[in-house]
């Protein structure tokens, strides 16, 4: 699997401006749909002008850390998004995966930003922001999320 993928296409909302240092990337995502048992899914994505990007391009100056960037962007999205997701027996409803994990589990960072997103949201709140503005939500905690990897 390649550390990037070809551009996937329009973002189902507009694109959110992601600063890694000077570079200037979009975050987008395709259009959420409804699981089963109340879950949100989507596809989020971090492209510049040749396609989706890799973490590795996201890291840290330094580099990146030895753990898998999920690791850090998990807490780091439901932080953002702390007050909207449901919250089951202390632990937040946020699942996430890439959609084309590394080929080698030993460099975990190469791979290409397109996760799979799965969330359980506090019905009131969801309901009062209706689907777009949802999305909007989702994708600033996202490109807030992956700003932080590189340490902003």
């Amino acid at each position: 699997m390649p550390e990037r993928l070809p551009l996937p296409g329009p973002s189902y909302i507009r694109e959110h401006e992601v600063r890694i240092g000077d570079r200037r990337l979009t975050a987008g995502m395709n259009r959420p749909v409804d699981g089963p048992d109340d879950w949100w899914l989507a596809v989020l994505w971090v492209t510049d002008a040749e396609g989706v990007v890799s973490f590795r391009e996201v890291a840290p100056d330094a580099g990146p850390p030895p753990e898998p960037p999920l690791q850090h962007l998990g807490p780091a999205l439901a932080g953002n998004l702390s007050g909207l997701i449901r919250e089951v027996d202390g632990r937040w409803s946020i699942r996430l995966a890439p959609l084309y994990p590394p080929e080698d589990d030993a460099r975990p960072w190469r791979c290409p930003i397109a996760i799979r997103t799965a969330f359980q949201f506090e019905p009131a709140l969801a309901a009062t922001l209706g689907a777009n503005r949802l999305a909007d939500r989702v994708l600033a905690a996202f490109r807030r999320a992956v700003e932080s990897l590189n340490g902003g």
